[in-house]
């Protein structure tokens, strides 16, 4: 299976997001950076099985980016071989706390 991080460090906004998409994985051209095509490129046109991971994100980007968690979380309902998964900031630095 491939595996796709989107790490959220740098991550202020969409265009930033898409951006860093886009230097994960070959987009079509007429890829349009919203999120209608973003779940039609994931429906359409890239191989599964596939995973998205999100890492580093904070509490305001979640928020920031609901829509978008929401609509990859049904694109995983629905799509067979295509995994999505997000994981905070602050839940990593407690692990990484802990093990050390």
């Amino acid at each position: 299976m491939k595996t796709i991080y989107i790490d959220f460090t740098d991550i202020g906004d969409d265009e930033d997001f898409y951006a860093q998409l886009k230097e994960k994985i070959t987009l079509p051209d007429h890829f349009g950076d919203n999120l209608d095509a973003l779940s039609d490129v994931i429906t359409g046109e890239l191989e599964m099985p596939l995973h998205i991971e999100f890492v580093n994100m904070t509490v305001d980007q979640l928020e920031s980016f609901e829509d978008m968690l929401t609509t990859l979380e049904e694109i995983e309902e629905e799509l067979e071989g295509f995994t999505f998964s997000y994981y905070l900031e602050q839940y990593e630095d407690e692990e990484t706390q802990e093990e050390e």
